[in-house]
């Protein structure tokens, strides 16, 4: 989370302590109706390097977050082949493997890298293939639990797309498929080729985009995963109302801004992400956190 935005409220005395698994206090959401996490995971989009690139500054305490943040209850981990690219998969399998069981991690193909903060959309079917093959090969598993398309390449066909997606699922390499960044009618167009279980779009509290597809998730029990679930937007545009609440609780703003996501919706499930424990720490706190329905409602109503 931003220095700023962990200033700005003080110490956390109203949540509970880290020793206790507070994500397990966020509640439960089953993927594809049927694979149990708790909704507030972990992002590891971050553990990589500057501009998601390359190793991180400091291998150590990235693996010490992995670690960390199982010992805390998070039993979800999203990650991508592009992260690093390669970094990131590489990562939790040197931290967590061999995984504990209800672990699931989720990763996602569908771009190129070719330096620090450049992403190129790519949905060649040659190359969703290889991959998933390489993300298997890195996580050290023989089925990932939950792989999502990062985005719908305007130049190949969906159905060339999500019919990779369709074979590796058939084939037993993948067990549910998301997709990323998307609309309403590109979500049920994909439905149509492949069953959709997770959704996943920039959105927070200060970032209400894409507030139809979070409807739309909702009505067909689909889950939705909202990347940058604290610095998409500007908390700070919030002003008074969200400082006010997170004093009176004496909570950071960004904890406050995780609390209300999970307040938010059932099918919502966020994946803040760091590479230090402490703010590891103080992101899955956020679940601990008890906040009346009014004062939630008026930051909806704020934002």
């Amino acid at each position: 989370m931003a220095e700023k935005q962990r200033q700005k409220s003080g110490s956390t005395t109203n949540v509970a302590s880290v020793g206790e698994k507070p994500s397990a206090q966020s509640g439960i959401f089953h993927i594809g109706g049927e694979l149990p996490v708790y909704r507030l995971g972990f992002g590891a989009m971050r553990i990589t390097g500057d501009g998601i690139w390359g190793e991180p500054r400091d291998h150590d305490e990235v693996i010490r977050v992995l670690r960390r943040a199982l010992e805390l209850g998070i039993n979800f981990i999203d990650t991508a082949d592009s992260y690093g690219p390669d970094v990131s998969e590489r990562l939790i399998a040197e931290a967590l493997y061999p995984y504990p069981k209800g672990l699931v991690i989720a990763s996602k193909a569908g771009f190129v890298r070719t330096g620090p903060n450049q992403w190129t959309i790519n949905g060649r079917p040659e190359h969703l293939r290889a991959a998933c093959e390489g993300s298997l090969r890195r996580l050290r598993v023989d089925r990932i639990d939950l792989y999502q398309l990062h985005r719908i390449d305007p130049e190949v066909p969906a159905e060339d797309q999500l019919g990779v997606f369709k074979d590796l699922q058939a084939q037993g390499k993948i067990r549910y498929i998301g997709l990323s960044e998307v609309t309403v009618p590109q979500i049920e167009h994909a439905r149509k080729i492949v069953p959709v279980v997770t959704v996943q779009n920039r959105y927070s509290l200060a970032d209400r985009t894409y507030e139809d597809i979070l409807g739309y998730c909702e009505r067909e029990k689909i889950g939705f995963i909202p990347w940058n679930p604290i610095n998409a937007g500007n908390l700070g545009a919030l002003g008074e109302e969200l400082e006010g609440v997170a004093r009176r609780h004496r909570v950071t703003t960004a904890q406050l801004a995780l609390a209300w996501l999970l307040w938010r919706s059932p099918v919502m499930l966020p994946i803040p992400g760091t590479s230090k424990v402490t703010h590891l720490e103080e992101n899955v706190a956020a679940a601990t956190l008890k906040v009346d329905d009014r004062e939630l409602q008026g930051l909806d109503r704020a934002a």
